[in-house]
Protein backbone atom coordinates (compact mmCIF):
# COMPACT_ATOMS: atom_id res chain seq x y z
CA UNK A 1 0.00 0.00 0.00
CA UNK A 2 2.63 2.60 0.86
CA UNK A 3 4.75 1.38 -2.15
CA UNK A 4 1.37 2.15 -4.48
CA UNK A 5 1.14 5.35 -2.48
CA UNK A 6 4.85 6.27 -3.07
CA UNK A 7 4.25 5.53 -6.33
CA UNK A 8 1.05 7.84 -6.98
CA UNK A 9 3.36 10.54 -5.53
CA UNK A 10 6.08 10.46 -7.40
CA UNK A 11 3.56 10.57 -10.71
CA UNK A 12 1.51 13.42 -9.19
CA UNK A 13 4.94 15.50 -8.45
CA UNK A 14 6.38 14.57 -12.07
CA UNK A 15 2.86 15.82 -12.78
CA UNK A 16 3.08 18.90 -11.19
CA UNK A 17 6.57 20.13 -12.86
CA UNK A 18 5.00 19.38 -16.34
CA UNK A 19 2.08 21.87 -16.17
CA UNK A 20 4.59 24.40 -14.46
CA UNK A 21 7.31 24.07 -17.34
CA UNK A 22 4.69 24.13 -19.86
CA UNK A 23 2.92 27.54 -17.98
CA UNK A 24 6.30 28.76 -17.96
CA UNK A 25 7.29 28.11 -21.27
CA UNK A 26 8.58 31.08 -23.48
CA UNK A 27 6.65 29.97 -26.65
CA UNK A 28 8.54 32.75 -28.22
CA UNK A 29 12.09 31.90 -27.57
CA UNK A 30 12.77 30.49 -30.25
CA UNK A 31 16.01 29.81 -32.89
CA UNK A 32 16.70 32.57 -35.65
CA UNK A 33 18.71 30.54 -37.61
CA UNK A 34 18.56 33.65 -39.89
CA UNK A 35 20.33 36.02 -38.82
CA UNK A 36 19.11 39.77 -40.06
CA UNK A 37 22.15 42.01 -42.36
CA UNK A 38 23.99 43.54 -39.74
CA UNK A 39 22.58 47.25 -38.66
CA UNK A 40 24.80 50.46 -39.47
CA UNK A 41 23.40 53.31 -37.52
CA UNK A 42 23.85 56.94 -38.72
CA UNK A 43 24.65 59.61 -36.68
CA UNK A 44 23.20 62.96 -38.07
CA UNK A 45 23.35 64.69 -35.51
CA UNK A 46 27.17 64.55 -35.65
CA UNK A 47 27.43 65.58 -39.00
CA UNK A 48 24.71 68.94 -38.21
CA UNK A 49 27.29 70.17 -35.55
CA UNK A 50 30.12 69.70 -37.15
CA UNK A 51 31.93 73.09 -38.49
CA UNK A 52 33.83 70.90 -40.91
CA UNK A 53 30.60 69.76 -42.75
CA UNK A 54 28.93 72.78 -44.49
CA UNK A 55 25.70 73.75 -44.68
CA UNK A 56 25.38 72.64 -48.74
CA UNK A 57 26.98 69.73 -47.93
CA UNK A 58 24.62 68.60 -45.34
CA UNK A 59 21.57 69.39 -46.90
CA UNK A 60 22.95 67.72 -50.04
CA UNK A 61 23.68 64.51 -47.74
CA UNK A 62 20.52 64.39 -46.21
CA UNK A 63 17.77 66.45 -48.09
CA UNK A 64 14.63 65.02 -46.13
CA UNK A 65 16.00 66.11 -42.50
CA UNK A 66 15.53 69.74 -42.29
CA UNK A 67 11.79 69.31 -43.27
CA UNK A 68 9.49 72.47 -43.04
CA UNK A 69 12.50 74.23 -41.07
CA UNK A 70 13.30 77.54 -42.65
CA UNK A 71 17.26 78.00 -43.76
CA UNK A 72 17.43 80.82 -41.26
CA UNK A 73 16.07 78.45 -38.20
CA UNK A 74 18.12 75.78 -39.41
CA UNK A 75 21.37 77.67 -39.62
CA UNK A 76 20.56 78.95 -36.14
CA UNK A 77 20.06 75.59 -34.10
CA UNK A 78 23.15 74.69 -36.00
CA UNK A 79 25.34 77.36 -34.37
CA UNK A 80 23.33 76.99 -31.31
CA UNK A 81 26.34 75.78 -28.25
CA UNK A 82 23.65 74.72 -25.93
CA UNK A 83 21.90 72.36 -28.25
CA UNK A 84 25.03 71.18 -29.79
CA UNK A 85 26.39 70.64 -25.87
CA UNK A 86 22.89 68.27 -25.32
CA UNK A 87 23.77 66.87 -28.08
CA UNK A 88 27.05 65.40 -26.93
CA UNK A 89 25.86 64.71 -24.37
CA UNK A 90 23.65 62.74 -25.01
CA UNK A 91 25.55 60.91 -27.84
CA UNK A 92 27.55 59.97 -25.23
CA UNK A 93 25.41 57.53 -23.39
CA UNK A 94 25.09 55.91 -26.70
CA UNK A 95 27.30 53.34 -27.61
CA UNK A 96 26.32 53.31 -31.33
CA UNK A 97 28.09 50.09 -32.13
CA UNK A 98 26.33 48.01 -28.94
CA UNK A 99 22.92 49.58 -30.74
CA UNK A 100 23.89 48.60 -34.05
CA UNK A 101 24.20 44.50 -32.51
CA UNK A 102 21.14 45.04 -30.76
CA UNK A 103 19.38 46.57 -33.64
CA UNK A 104 20.31 43.34 -35.79
CA UNK A 105 18.93 40.79 -33.31
CA UNK A 106 15.93 42.95 -32.85
CA UNK A 107 15.26 42.98 -36.50
CA UNK A 108 16.17 39.19 -37.17
CA UNK A 109 13.30 38.41 -34.57
CA UNK A 110 10.78 40.65 -36.62
CA UNK A 111 11.98 39.15 -39.93
CA UNK A 112 11.54 35.45 -38.73
CA UNK A 113 7.90 36.46 -37.85
CA UNK A 114 7.07 38.99 -41.01
CA UNK A 115 9.30 37.34 -43.05
CA UNK A 116 8.18 40.63 -45.58
CA UNK A 117 10.10 43.11 -43.12
CA UNK A 118 13.49 44.28 -44.68
CA UNK A 119 16.08 46.06 -42.32
CA UNK A 120 15.32 50.13 -42.13
CA UNK A 121 18.08 52.56 -42.73
CA UNK A 122 18.43 53.90 -38.84
CA UNK A 123 19.94 56.97 -37.83
CA UNK A 124 20.13 58.82 -34.94
CA UNK A 125 19.90 62.41 -33.99
CA UNK A 126 19.14 65.09 -31.33
CA UNK A 127 16.57 66.87 -31.10
CA UNK A 128 17.45 68.98 -28.14
CA UNK A 129 14.38 66.64 -25.96
CA UNK A 130 11.70 68.10 -28.17
CA UNK A 131 10.23 64.60 -29.40
CA UNK A 132 10.19 63.15 -25.79
CA UNK A 133 6.96 61.95 -26.04
CA UNK A 134 7.49 60.02 -29.73
CA UNK A 135 11.47 59.61 -29.54
CA UNK A 136 11.54 56.63 -32.43
CA UNK A 137 9.97 57.50 -35.67
CA UNK A 138 9.47 54.13 -37.87
CA UNK A 139 8.68 54.77 -41.31
CA UNK A 140 8.36 51.53 -43.26
CA UNK A 141 6.88 53.24 -46.65
CA UNK A 142 10.45 54.91 -46.68
CA UNK A 143 12.67 52.74 -44.77
CA UNK A 144 14.04 54.71 -42.31
CA UNK A 145 14.34 54.16 -38.70
CA UNK A 146 14.93 57.20 -36.71
CA UNK A 147 15.57 57.68 -33.24
CA UNK A 148 15.70 60.87 -30.90
CA UNK A 149 18.98 59.92 -28.97
CA UNK A 150 18.13 63.21 -26.62
CA UNK A 151 15.26 61.00 -25.55
CA UNK A 152 17.57 58.48 -23.72
CA UNK A 153 19.93 60.40 -21.51
CA UNK A 154 18.32 59.13 -17.81
CA UNK A 155 14.94 59.70 -15.66
CA UNK A 156 17.04 61.78 -13.69
CA UNK A 157 19.23 64.01 -16.15
CA UNK A 158 18.97 67.60 -15.71
CA UNK A 159 17.58 68.56 -19.32
CA UNK A 160 14.62 67.01 -18.09
CA UNK A 161 12.98 69.35 -15.84
CA UNK A 162 9.61 70.03 -16.87
CA UNK A 163 9.04 66.98 -18.21
CA UNK A 164 6.10 64.47 -16.64
CA UNK A 165 7.86 62.40 -14.22
CA UNK A 166 5.85 59.35 -16.18
CA UNK A 167 7.19 59.93 -19.40
CA UNK A 168 10.84 60.12 -17.88
CA UNK A 169 10.46 57.03 -16.33
CA UNK A 170 11.40 55.09 -20.40
CA UNK A 171 13.82 57.92 -20.97
CA UNK A 172 16.68 55.54 -20.29
CA UNK A 173 19.16 53.67 -22.71
CA UNK A 174 17.13 50.49 -21.73
CA UNK A 175 14.63 51.45 -23.06
CA UNK A 176 15.36 52.31 -26.32
CA UNK A 177 15.15 48.85 -28.24
CA UNK A 178 11.64 48.37 -26.52
CA UNK A 179 10.41 51.71 -28.21
CA UNK A 180 11.75 50.79 -31.19
CA UNK A 181 10.23 47.50 -31.42
CA UNK A 182 7.13 49.28 -30.24
CA UNK A 183 7.08 51.44 -33.01
CA UNK A 184 7.73 48.53 -35.27
CA UNK A 185 4.87 46.48 -33.75
CA UNK A 186 2.45 49.54 -33.90
CA UNK A 187 3.19 49.66 -37.68
CA UNK A 188 1.99 45.89 -37.85
CA UNK A 189 -0.77 45.88 -35.95
CA UNK A 190 -4.03 46.35 -37.87
CA UNK A 191 -5.77 49.58 -35.93
CA UNK A 192 -9.89 49.28 -37.02
CA UNK A 193 -11.51 53.07 -36.62
CA UNK A 194 -14.87 51.39 -36.40
CA UNK A 195 -14.09 49.07 -33.12
CA UNK A 196 -13.87 51.19 -30.50
CA UNK A 197 -15.33 49.55 -27.70
CA UNK A 198 -13.06 49.76 -24.43
CA UNK A 199 -12.57 45.98 -25.44
CA UNK A 200 -11.30 46.60 -28.66
CA UNK A 201 -8.80 48.90 -27.36
CA UNK A 202 -7.79 46.72 -24.74
CA UNK A 203 -6.92 43.60 -27.30
CA UNK A 204 -5.67 46.18 -29.87
CA UNK A 205 -2.90 47.01 -27.44
CA UNK A 206 -2.62 43.65 -26.05
CA UNK A 207 -1.70 42.78 -29.57
CA UNK A 208 1.15 44.97 -29.94
CA UNK A 209 2.78 43.99 -26.52
CA UNK A 210 2.08 40.44 -27.41
CA UNK A 211 4.65 41.26 -30.61
CA UNK A 212 6.83 42.70 -28.53
CA UNK A 213 6.67 39.54 -26.67
CA UNK A 214 7.61 37.71 -30.05
CA UNK A 215 10.55 40.22 -31.00
CA UNK A 216 12.02 40.91 -27.58
CA UNK A 217 11.44 37.41 -25.69
CA UNK A 218 14.50 37.97 -23.26
CA UNK A 219 13.26 41.62 -22.34
CA UNK A 220 12.10 42.17 -18.77
CA UNK A 221 8.21 43.13 -19.41
CA UNK A 222 8.02 46.15 -17.42
CA UNK A 223 10.65 47.77 -20.27
CA UNK A 224 7.84 46.60 -22.72
CA UNK A 225 5.48 48.86 -21.20
CA UNK A 226 7.48 51.74 -21.02
CA UNK A 227 7.03 51.14 -16.99
CA UNK A 228 8.61 51.08 -13.82
CA UNK A 229 9.42 47.27 -12.33
CA UNK A 230 7.58 48.46 -9.42
CA UNK A 231 4.64 49.36 -11.40
CA UNK A 232 4.65 46.32 -13.75
CA UNK A 233 4.54 44.45 -10.17
CA UNK A 234 1.62 46.27 -9.01
CA UNK A 235 -0.27 45.36 -12.33
CA UNK A 236 0.18 42.03 -12.12
CA UNK A 237 -0.66 41.78 -8.51
CA UNK A 238 -3.73 43.58 -8.95
CA UNK A 239 -4.64 41.96 -12.30
CA UNK A 240 -8.12 40.27 -10.59
CA UNK A 241 -9.30 43.27 -9.16
CA UNK A 242 -8.69 45.10 -11.67
CA UNK A 243 -10.77 43.22 -14.16
CA UNK A 244 -13.30 42.93 -11.70
CA UNK A 245 -13.77 46.18 -11.42
CA UNK A 246 -14.27 46.43 -15.21
CA UNK A 247 -16.61 43.63 -15.05
CA UNK A 248 -18.54 45.86 -12.03
CA UNK A 249 -18.72 49.06 -13.99
CA UNK A 250 -19.84 47.17 -17.17
CA UNK A 251 -16.48 48.71 -18.87
CA UNK A 252 -15.94 45.80 -21.18
CA UNK A 253 -18.21 46.45 -24.17
CA UNK A 254 -18.31 50.17 -23.39
CA UNK A 255 -17.81 52.70 -25.98
CA UNK A 256 -17.15 55.45 -23.72
CA UNK A 257 -14.17 57.34 -25.26
CA UNK A 258 -13.20 58.57 -21.67
CA UNK A 259 -11.78 55.02 -20.48
CA UNK A 260 -8.88 55.14 -23.42
CA UNK A 261 -7.45 58.52 -21.11
CA UNK A 262 -8.79 56.64 -18.39
CA UNK A 263 -6.40 53.08 -18.11
CA UNK A 264 -4.90 53.28 -21.94
CA UNK A 265 -2.93 56.26 -22.37
CA UNK A 266 0.05 57.06 -20.93
CA UNK A 267 -0.72 59.23 -16.96
CA UNK A 268 0.86 59.03 -13.64
CA UNK A 269 -1.30 56.27 -12.67
CA UNK A 270 -4.84 55.26 -13.90
CA UNK A 271 -8.22 56.80 -12.93
CA UNK A 272 -10.53 54.12 -10.87
CA UNK A 273 -11.69 57.20 -8.97
CA UNK A 274 -11.39 55.82 -5.55
CA UNK A 275 -8.52 55.74 -2.92
CA UNK A 276 -6.22 53.26 -4.71
CA UNK A 277 -5.25 55.60 -7.93
CA UNK A 278 -2.22 57.30 -6.60
CA UNK A 279 -0.73 54.13 -5.81
CA UNK A 280 -2.33 52.30 -8.77
CA UNK A 281 -0.03 52.10 -12.31
CA UNK A 282 -0.72 53.79 -15.24
CA UNK A 283 -2.30 52.00 -18.40
CA UNK A 284 -3.70 48.78 -16.74
CA UNK A 285 -6.16 48.71 -19.86
CA UNK A 286 -2.94 47.77 -21.85
CA UNK A 287 -1.86 45.44 -18.92
CA UNK A 288 -4.64 43.61 -18.84
CA UNK A 289 -5.46 43.61 -22.64
CA UNK A 290 -1.80 42.26 -22.49
CA UNK A 291 -2.55 39.09 -20.53
CA UNK A 292 -5.68 38.56 -22.49
CA UNK A 293 -4.00 37.52 -25.61
CA UNK A 294 -1.03 35.73 -23.06
CA UNK A 295 -3.95 33.98 -21.92
CA UNK A 296 -4.89 33.33 -25.37
CA UNK A 297 -1.60 31.77 -26.44
CA UNK A 298 -1.53 29.57 -23.69
CA UNK A 299 -4.32 27.75 -24.71
CA UNK A 300 -3.73 28.07 -28.62
CA UNK A 301 -0.02 28.44 -28.62
CA UNK A 302 0.25 27.16 -32.66
CA UNK A 303 -1.76 29.71 -33.79
CA UNK A 304 0.00 31.98 -36.35
CA UNK A 305 0.75 35.42 -35.64
CA UNK A 306 -1.11 36.97 -38.95
CA UNK A 307 -4.37 34.74 -37.63
CA UNK A 308 -3.92 35.97 -34.30
CA UNK A 309 -3.66 39.50 -35.84
CA UNK A 310 -6.79 39.28 -37.46
CA UNK A 311 -9.03 37.98 -35.09
CA UNK A 312 -11.56 40.32 -33.83
CA UNK A 313 -11.37 41.65 -30.03
CA UNK A 314 -14.05 39.74 -29.03
CA UNK A 315 -13.34 36.37 -30.91
CA UNK A 316 -9.97 36.67 -29.09
CA UNK A 317 -11.91 37.75 -26.04
CA UNK A 318 -14.26 34.74 -26.07
CA UNK A 319 -11.48 31.98 -26.89
CA UNK A 320 -9.09 33.28 -24.56
CA UNK A 321 -11.57 32.39 -21.52
CA UNK A 322 -9.64 34.82 -19.70
CA UNK A 323 -10.59 35.00 -15.65
CA UNK A 324 -8.21 36.02 -13.39
CA UNK A 325 -8.21 35.06 -10.16
CA UNK A 326 -6.93 36.47 -7.13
Amino acid sequence: MRGALGALAVVLSLSVLQNCNKENKNIWDVEVEQPAAKVTVTDISKEFFSPAVSMEQFKEKYPWFQGSVTDEDFVKRRNNPEEAKLYREAAAKVDLNRLGTDLTSLFARVKYHFPNFTNPKVYTFSSSTQMYEEPVIYDPQQGFLFIDISGFMGSKNQYYKGIEEYFKVSMNTENIIPKTSEAIAISIVPFDKTSQKFLDQMVYNGKIMTLQDAFLPHLPDHLKMNATAEQYEWSKASEASIWDYFIENDYIFSPDPRLTERFINPGPFSKFYTDVDKQSSPRVGVFTGWQICREFYSKNPETPLSDFLSMSATDLFNKSEYKPKN
